[in-house]
């Protein structure tokens, strides 16, 4: 095999032509490795699309960085000597190549990372890690705007990032339209006369076939199914369903990003969140392009700012986030949820018909819009006190853009509260009416959404109080939800004892899941 002066490590969800390890790297010298590897397809067994994407993306990265001259050295998953690790695989690289220097930019997950950091005493040559500067906000970046504050307050870390950029503020430094946030403007539930454009759909070429017999031949008892596979895995693909976003969806982006609908599981949405995260797109030019929207009045503010604030803002502070609270973040549990995730979220086999049609688009499509993960399927997790691991090996499993940076936080602050309050204020529990307000669900739905407690009631309402109740020491003291405790207090004590009881009865019948859905044996 070719020696080499730079190994250069590409991994999986860095499949970016301006990755900072080969912006400046000598094609000559240089050899870049790509690692298919079993142990990330299998630490969670993830979605069958989700493997498919990224392999497939990774298998027409490498045909692009040769076709660009670039020397690259591709591992497979059925390599007969593959390792199954990125460690073993930069070692048997290592035997290949005889690199004076390894160059790789630092991982996105920090259990990648930590492997990383080994590589120095573990290898004899030099060890390079790059910053990814395909974030605007580095690690030490967010430590510093972080230190010393009591509350990490993703609105002030955002309009830091808008200042940082210059994106959507007038020359004086003021914000574009005269507010930050429209997110009052964008709330707007499901009407009738919706007609959103059909998403891009990109037909699986060869070398994406093959990786889905390599997909359903090796990994045939993950969750999901590959025959609505369309996802765009180059970067040209990603580009033509950017340029369909902002040309036909975008103008209504902002007020539907809220609503969900029965059976339609793309709306208004980007569906680009696939794309940002593997690498495939430039997630400052999508910004850039939003903003150009709105200046050529093809967009109103409320939507632009929306989608904006997505990226620049919760994005960029999600990372953050982790990095900061890691390794603990991943054993949080302060409300000491310790409920089994339920079988139904694996099978969609529920008689409720919001948390049916969410898990439906989930098993075809790897996909369900941020609503729909936030306010029914992680509401009803935690109403139910579904243990946090069992709903992160879930999330992180199921979702074609979950990485494990992304998914964490989400799932441990935002959706379960488990971290105690770091990332939100409070949590974002919810009886049947916010779900009836947002969506058609309720109207067909074996549940009534008005009956509140006994049989045929909408079970979010009984679990609702359940939960209020059950946390009450903790809960009561804040400030946002606090007040509720009062209507709890107003109802007489059998009516107290109906809510409770009707969750109480639901939650016995619930069936767990299967640990072997998410995580194998060891």
């Amino acid at each position: 095999m070719l020696k080499c002066q730079t190994l250069i490590p590409v991994l999986g969800d860095q499949v970016t032509r301006t990755l900072p390890s080969l912006m400046g790297a000598t094609k000559e010298d240089s050899v870049v490795l790509m690692m298919e590897v079993w142990d990330e397809a299998t630490y969670v067994k993830h979605h069958k699309q989700k493997i498919t994407l990224i392999f497939s993306a990774m298998r027409h990265f490498a045909a692009e960085l040769e076709d660009a001259g670039w020397q690259v050295d591709y591992v497979k998953l059925d390599d007969k000597d593959n390792s199954g690790s990125f460690t073993g695989e930069v070692a048997r690289a290592i035997e290949r190549h005889d690199p004076e220097q390894i160059r790789v930019v630092e991982a996105g997950e920090w259990r990648v990372q930590q492997q990383i950091e080994e590589w120095a005493d573990k290898f004899d040559c030099e060890v390079e890690i790059l910053p990814d500067s395909r974030f605007l906000c580095s690690h030490q970046e967010f430590r510093d705007w972080a230190e010393g504050r009591k509350h990490l307050t993703m609105e002030h870390f955002y309009r830091e990032m808008r200042k940082k950029t210059g994106i959507l503020m007038t020359e004086d430094g003021k914000p574009v339209g005269g507010d930050w946030n429209y997110d009052k403007d964008n709330r707007e539930p499901p009407k009738d006369e919706m007609d959103p454009p059909p998403v891009p759909k990109f037909e699986p070429d060869d070398i994406t076939k093959e990786v889905m017999e390599l997909v359903e031949d090796r990994f045939g008892d993950h969750f999901g199914n590959l025959d609505s596979f369309e996802w765009p895995v180059t970067a040209d693909q990603a580009e033509k369903a950017a340029d369909a976003f902002f040309a036909e969806r975008i103008e209504k982006f902002g007020p539907y990003q809220d609503a969900m609908v029965h059976g339609s599981d793309d709306l208004y949405h980007s569906m680009l969140s696939t794309s940002i995260n593997c690498g495939l797109l430039d997630p400052i030019k999508l910004c850039e392009r939003a903003e150009k929207s709105y200046e050529d009045g093809r967009a109103p503010i409320n939507s632009v700012e929306g989608f904006i604030r997505q990226i620049i803002g919760w994005r960029e502070y999600v990372r953050g986030f982790y990095w900061l609270h890691m390794p603990g973040l991943q054993t949080d549990n302060k409300l000491n949820a310790q409920r089994a995730l339920p079988e139904f979220f694996w099978t969609g086999e529920t008689d409720m018909r919001c948390l049916s049609d969410c898990i439906r688009s989930t098993h075809n499509n790897a996909h369900a819009h941020h609503i729909q993960r936030l306010m029914v399927l992680g509401n009803f997790c935690l109403l139910a006190g579904i243990n946090p691991k069992d709903v992160q090996d879930w999330y992180l499993a199921v979702y074609a853009d979950a990485y494990e940076w992304v998914e964490l936080p989400n799932v441990s602050g935002m959706i379960l509260y488990a971290d105690g309050g770091k990332l939100a204020t409070k949590p974002y529990a919810a009886s049947g009416n916010y779900i009836n307000k947002m969506s058609d669900y309720c109207k067909k739905c074996t549940y009534s959404v008005s009956k509140k407690t006994g049989d045929g009631a909408c079970p979010f309402n009984p679990l609702y109080w359940h939960f209020m109740d059950r946390h009450r020491d903790r809960l009561e003291s804040n400030h946002r939800i606090g007040r509720i405790y009062s209507n709890w207090d107003r109802m007489d004590a059998d009516k107290r004892r109906e809510y409770l009881d009707s969750a109480q009865n639901f939650l016995d019948a619930l069936t767990p899941a299967d640990k072997n859905w998410a995580r194998a044996e060891d």
